[in-house]
């Protein structure tokens, strides 16, 4: 079996200021060190804390030295605008969920009137993109009809788009995407990867949208039924690393995508820490990372705050963590307050 290799930096803030250190993607976060694992399948052979500078010679004994240098440069290349966003500054991403039946809003705006004026609200209070989704995926979510989505995110999505806003269509669905960029939408948000419908590929490719590929384990229904991994942040890497790959052989450059490690989608509560920690080696898939962990499960199981609405001390912590290990894009339900959190985060980082 072919070995392979991961490095994940290991993130300090602050500008890069030796010859040793290296910049992370293009943001304000540097590294000098990173940890190197050496995998055959799922079976570790190596793993060490080296020199990022040394990390070449470190993976020559494997013959992994010209895949250590590719991870390099992907670490350290600063990332193109994605979607015309620029990257160098942590972005918002809003959530607009216009179902019944979402795990912490739905209902709030199954009216398109009112989903409109808060998508909105949430643009003028600092969203760079604002994500409409018209089927819960939440665990234990039953699919939605195909017709059914579209009557709930086409009206949606071009009233937003209409108002200047920049749009992603969160489905798993080529139907619905194509639909969604008929009106205006300009990303593609799904939680499959592109790999629930025979179409999609193809549809992004051809229609030249940037994508959001997301790792779930299993599907909604079945998900969070003991999702296991030998490691975590290691397996949901590799599975993404094969999905970039096929966008790229779909004719989707590495500029057009990014990814999200899913935190919630088939995965415990130690399975998104351990992730959460280690965001930082996803940067070597030379992709922008959008993280997700607005009002999750796993915060309500650590700190007893049962109310989804409740948890938002814990998404602006797990937000902030997420950016101090180079999360690009920050998936949130409440925009405002994230967007200060950020603010001063970002602020302090470039002191």
């Amino acid at each position: 079996m072919t070995a392979s290799l991961t490095l994940r930096p290991l993130v300090q803030v602050g500008a890069v200021t030796t010859a040793d250190d290296l910049p992370l993607a293009g943001g304000p976060l540097r590294f000098h060190q990173c940890e190197a694992v050496v995998r055959e399948g799922i079976r570790e052979r190596a793993r060490a804390v080296v020199g990022a500078v040394q990390a070449v010679a470190w993976a020559e004994e494997f013959g992994l030295a010209s895949d250590a240098k590719d991870l390099l440069h992907r670490l350290s290349t600063p990332r193109p605008p994605f979607a015309s966003l620029d990257l160098g500054q942590p972005q918002v991403m809003g959530v607009i969920n216009v179902t019944p039946d979402s795990f912490s809003d739905g209902g709030d705006r199954f009216d398109p009137a009112r989903a409109i004026a808060d998508g909105l609200a949430m643009h003028e209070a600092g969203a760079s993109i604002l994500d409409v989704g018209g089927e819960s995926t939440r665990p234990g979510a039953a699919p939605v009809p195909p017709k059914e989505e579209l009557h709930r995110v086409v009206p949606v999505v071009e009233g937003l788009a209409k108002a200047g806003a920049l749009v992603s269509i969160d489905s798993r669905r080529a139907a619905v995407m194509a639909a969604a960029l008929d009106v205006g939408a300009r990303i593609i948000n799904d939680v499959t990867a592109l790999a629930g419908d025979p179409e999609s590929l193809a549809l992004a490719a051809r229609r030249e949208a940037p994508v959001i590929l997301m790792h779930m384990q299993g599907e909604p229904r079945t998900m969070q039924r003991e999702p296991h991994y030998d490691d975590a942040p290691l397996d949901v890497y590799d599975v993404l690393a094969v999905r970039v790959a096929a966008c790229e052989a779909a004719g989707i450059p590495r500029a057009r995508i990014a990814i999200d490690p899913g935190i919630g989608f088939g995965k415990t509560v130690v399975h998104n820490l351990r992730i959460l920690d280690q965001l930082a080696v996803f940067h070597g898939l030379g992709c922008a990372v959008v993280l997700g962990v607005s009002r999750k499960s796993f915060i309500g199981r650590l700190t007893g705050a049962q109310a989804a609405k409740a948890r938002l001390p814990g998404s602006l912590a797990g937000a902030l963590a997420g950016v101090a290990r180079g999360a690009q894009v920050i998936r949130a339900h409440d925009v405002a307050e994230t967007r200060q959190a950020m603010t001063i985060w970002t602020a302090i980082a470039e002191g």
